[in-house]
């Protein structure tokens, strides 16, 4: 199982580092030769922030993007909804950020997306517990939830953003982050997209966010997460009557479907984030996206 582990982590940071690069532009008409676009890549407006986290003792990394949108003067006074994205186990901010298609969607529908550390690369935002002594720090838990919401505050301060219109996303750990994390903030957030959730605790807790429209994305032969754990969720999901999608992919391991997902999940967003979802009222849907495969030696 770890060697698996590491060699996902691996196969996602060389995808990341190659597609998330500058986009190529398209052929040529008249050539048929490739060309490159004059329209500046999305991923060059990815950055990378600091802020002095108190409790922690230290400067914290994470990552930020802006829609060119938010620059536009006939945007001037309008807020714009904010996707808070939490990576994997062993992963970064920069790393999620450059997910092929993550911020070209964010800049097609005009999204601020901000991705914190979560303490450091493995510190779970809270999954596993606030403290254990075999952690360093041993309060590791209590400070990678604290990183999250920190960075919230921090984004919604610097720019105009939605409160009506903060999602929440992640993968693997950050999957699980984002479950954890919407059921004890269950008012911070206008939808979730956990995406091969490593979470393993009872789904009670769903009981908390049952008016929250949630969409989850998972390979049916993810050998690190299974399917199995995730499908609990989903059934708990259908008992509640909750507004959600549920996408797997039947060939998808831990990897590819967190890429191909990504339009699902922003068509999730602009459906039911902030647009005033009744409680009460679900609008279930539970596709096993068998016609969208993971490309062979994902996960």
């Amino acid at each position: 199982m770890k060697r698996v582990f590491f060699a996902a982590i691996f196969f996602l940071a060389l995808v990341s580092a190659r597609l998330g690069a500058d986009e190529p532009g398209g052929e040529n008409s008249a050539s048929g030769k490739r060309t490159r676009s004059r329209t500046v890549s999305p991923s060059r407006r990815i950055k990378r922030l600091t802020y002095d986290f108190k409790a922690a003792g230290k400067k914290m990394e994470y990552g930020l993007f802006v829609p060119s949108s938010y620059e536009s003067p006939a945007m001037a006074k309008t807020r714009f909804p904010l996707v808070v994205a939490l990576h994997g186990l062993g992963s970064n901010p920069q790393q999620i950020l450059r997910y092929p298609g993550l911020v070209r969607l964010a800049e097609r529908h005009g999204y601020i997306v901000v991705a914190p550390m979560g303490y450091n690369t493995t510190g779970w935002y809270g999954v596993q517990g606030q403290r254990s002594r075999s952690w360093k720090p041993t309060n590791m838990g209590e400070l990678s939830e604290q990183d999250v919401m920190n960075v919230l505050e921090l984004t919604e301060k610097a720019y105009r953003v939605d409160p009506k219109r903060v999602c929440l996303m992640g993968h693997s750990m950050g999957g699980g982050g984002t479950l954890h994390l919407g059921m004890k903030y269950p008012g911070r957030w206008a939808a979730l997209a956990p995406i091969a959730p490593a979470i393993y605790r009872s789904p009670r807790g769903l009981t908390a966010i049952r008016h929250t429209p949630v969409i989850v994305v998972q390979g049916a032969k993810d050998r690190l997460v299974r399917a199995s754990s995730t499908r609990r969720w989903i059934r708990k999901m259908q008992e509640l009557e909750m507004t959600h999608k549920y996408v797997e992919y039947k060939d998808g391991g831990h990897i590819y479907p967190a890429f191909q997902g990504l339009p699902a999940i922003f068509e999730f967003f602009n459906t039911h984030a902030g647009r005033g979802v009744t409680p009460g009222k679900t609008t279930r849907s539970s596709a096993r996206g068998s016609r969208a495969p993971a490309p062979p030696g994902a996960g």
